[in-house]
């Protein structure tokens, strides 16, 4: 039996698939989902080790492909963790992309020595989450952690209404949040900058206006891909634009699928966003 990542599915149309970021799940693409899912077939993914999905184990690979098995032949949209699985998906299985967004997502560290920084700074923070052998629940252990990844500058803009923090408390474990930190954290994954020019489909790569972190990737990371992709700033956002400023990123989300559902048919092919 196929081994895939957990998903829901709502409205109908053409298929779009939406993967969150770390420490969440599918629910924290409700407010998108909701405007979408009037004219999309939107599917909702929990990442590996989210939710109830499974973990992907120690390659990065391999929890793309199980969001792939997941989604089908799709769009695929994917925020920072959830970008990076869809960026390697679109590299690794390019005919079930049909088109790819990303938002605050980074092609990897290329720099050999701040990789491995990285690696033991994110294997620290799994450490965290994973406690004091059990002498802490793993509701406390989750709740602690999410107190301080949402405090960090990264999401100094992000509402604490729009946060989530009770779903993603609600539906996660601190275990395999911290295995998911170790396998797919930005340390731990190799750098896609080199292939980003493979990629032929429609790109579009997103970020808030504000989100100074990750402003220079997204713009280096668009002009590696080459003339297929767009570059797009959430207005009045930082971070998790999605969240911050639901309705403007998901106009700009549509514009982009707008755009790219008359090509192909000019020699009797489907339409890339046919159902």
């Amino acid at each position: 039996m196929e081994q895939h990542c957990a998903r829901t599915t709502t409205g109908s149309g053409p298929r779009v698939v939406l993967v969150h970021g770390f420490t969440q799940t599918h629910r924290s693409w409700a407010p998108v989902t909701r405007r979408l899912a009037t004219d999309y077939e939107v599917v909702g993914v929990d990442a590996p080790g989210h939710g109830a999905s499974p973990p992907a184990g120690s390659s990065f690979a391999a929890g793309a492909a199980l969001i792939g098995a997941a989604g089908g032949k799709a769009v695929y949209v994917g925020y920072s963790m959830g970008g990076r699985y869809c960026l390697r998906l679109a590299l690794d299985d390019p005919g079930r992309v049909r088109a790819l967004v990303v938002l605050g997502a980074s092609p990897g560290i290329p720099n050999a020595q701040q990789r491995a920084e990285r690696r033991a700074r994110d294997s620290a923070l799994a450490a965290t989450l994973e406690g004091d052998g059990g002498h802490t629940s793993d509701h406390e252990l989750l709740r602690s952690f999410l107190d301080r990844w949402l405090a960090s500058p990264l999401f100094a803009t992000l509402p604490v209404e729009a946060a989530g923090k009770d779903d993603r408390i609600a539906h996660n474990s601190a275990r395999r949040l911290a295995e998911s930190l170790r396998n797919a954290g930005a340390g731990a994954m190799e750098p896609m900058w080199d292939d980003l020019h493979r990629l032929a489909m429609p790109v579009l790569v997103v970020c808030g206006e504000d989100d100074t972190a990750y402003g220079d990737v997204c713009t280096r990371a668009a002009r590696s891909i080459g003339t297929n992709a767009r570059l797009a700033y959430v207005p009045g956002a930082g971070h998790a634009a999605h969240l911050e400023q639901p309705d403007a990123f998901t106009a700009i989300l549509r514009s982009f699928l707008a755009g790219i559902a008359s090509r192909g048919g000019a020699h009797g092919e489907p339409a890339l966003l046919d159902p």
